[in-house]
């Protein structure tokens, strides 16, 4: 059974810096693509950043130069690095791991706020 466990998250001051860490169970990770999700309250649920099992990156418009995805296959995870942050990225954070099916982990609360 797939099981995806994030963590990281927390409460920072506007333009401070959190790293979320997702950690997989998954037999032979490097083969899903993994991403990042967030939904903020009363919202839908959007992507934030994708890597591929190649490498290649995508993020979202709005955090873009701001936030970078990476993962370590020898260590089944997948990271978040948030630079920058602003009020409006208050949300929770959600790993997904894809592989002809969508796995989820828990999510984890960023609050950006002074």
């Amino acid at each position: 059974q797939v099981q995806l466990v994030e963590s990281g998250g927390g409460l920072v001051q506007p333009g401070g810096s959190l790293r979320l860490s997702c950690a997989a169970s998954m037999s032979i990770f490097s083969i899903y693509n993994m991403a990042w999700y967030r939904q903020a309250p009363g919202k839908q649920r959007d992507l934030v950043a994708r890597i591929t099992t190649s490498g290649s990156t995508n993020y979202a418009d709005s955090v873009k130069g701001r936030f970078t995805i990476s993962r370590d296959n020898a260590k089944n995870t997948v990271y978040l690095q948030m630079n920058s942050l602003k009020p409006e990225d208050t949300a929770v954070y959600y790993c997904n791991g894809h592989r002809g099916y969508d796995y989820w982990g828990q999510g984890t609360q960023v609050t950006v706020s002074s």
